[in-house]
């Protein structure tokens, strides 16, 4: 991987992991069109480069986050995050056979924009408009919906999160909002994971090179990240997730159209 193909990925993971978009999807994409070569390494950065987009929340948000006498924050996190978690430890076998199916990501990501052309008109009237007002009930429920985007890839953590939040009858800042804080915990596990399973069945990889490739695509994203959160907020209380839908869907149905005509998008 070159320097200039790694702040690419970059850039597109930090402006996709927050949207409802699929950041999984678009890296494959991104990976294919740049050539990138499918190892242990791409996968890897992929993996790691997430902790850079974890800390441009954190930064954002850093009046919740460094708020220690509310422990009640921290407590609805942990409870939202502990379903995926478990599920993610169970089935990782099975998510990471997934993760080399591109026509099943393409698929997901198809479905998935077509809920969310829906997703506006099903829930109305919501009733919290911080998660301060959530209970550890709401929290558990819309980890939840986080499961969904462990168990399928592409359908986007972000966008199962945010409409697990809408259930719960949080407003749609509300609900991104939280989307992002429960990505705390959510990425920077997998980010130890995938470092720790570097470190003991490819230890090659940590090289002083690839080290330097990480950190420039974590400095990347965090910044890209930090416009995109700020971006995706305005413009989801504007106008919804209609736009995501339609984009999704295009994007999932250009997928399938190129995997079927023989082209390789799987980058793990």
């Amino acid at each position: 991987m070159s320097w200039l193909q790694a702040i690419i990925l970059a850039i597109v993971e930090g402006i996709t992991e927050f949207l409802p978009i699929s950041s999984t999807g678009h890296m494959a994409i991104a990976a294919s069109v740049l050539g990138i070569e499918k190892d242990a390494f791409t996968k890897l950065f992929i993996e790691n480069i997430q902790f850079g987009t974890i800390l441009s929340v954190i930064i954002l948000y850093w009046r919740k986050f460094l708020n220690f006498k509310e422990l009640s924050f921290y407590i609805k996190l942990i409870v939202a995050f502990i379903p995926a978690a478990i599920i993610g430890v169970l089935f990782k076998e099975h998510i990471d056979s997934i993760l080399g199916n591109p026509m099943f990501i393409a698929s997901v990501m198809f479905v998935g924009g077509v809920i969310l052309l829906f997703v506006d008109n099903w829930f109305k009237n919501p009733t919290i408009e911080s998660e301060q007002k959530l209970s550890y009930g709401n929290a558990f429920i819309i980890g939840l919906f986080q499961i969904l985007s462990v168990i399928f890839p592409g359908i986007s953590r972000s966008a199962a999160t945010i409409v697990g939040g809408m259930q719960q009858k949080m407003t749609r800042k509300a609900a991104a909002e939280f989307s992002f804080f429960l990505a705390v915990p959510t990425l920077a596990g997998a980010f130890v994971l995938s470092l720790w399973d570097a470190y003991k069945h490819t230890p090659e990889l940590l090289t002083a090179r690839n080290f330097e490739i990480l950190t420039l695509g974590n400095i990347v994203g965090f910044a890209i990240a930090i416009v995109a959160i700020r971006t995706f907020i305005s413009f989801l209380q504007k106008h919804g997730f209609r736009a995501f839908g339609w984009y999704r869907i295009v994007v999932g149905l250009t997928l399938i159209i190129l995997l079927l005509m023989g082209v390789s998008l799987s980058v793990v």
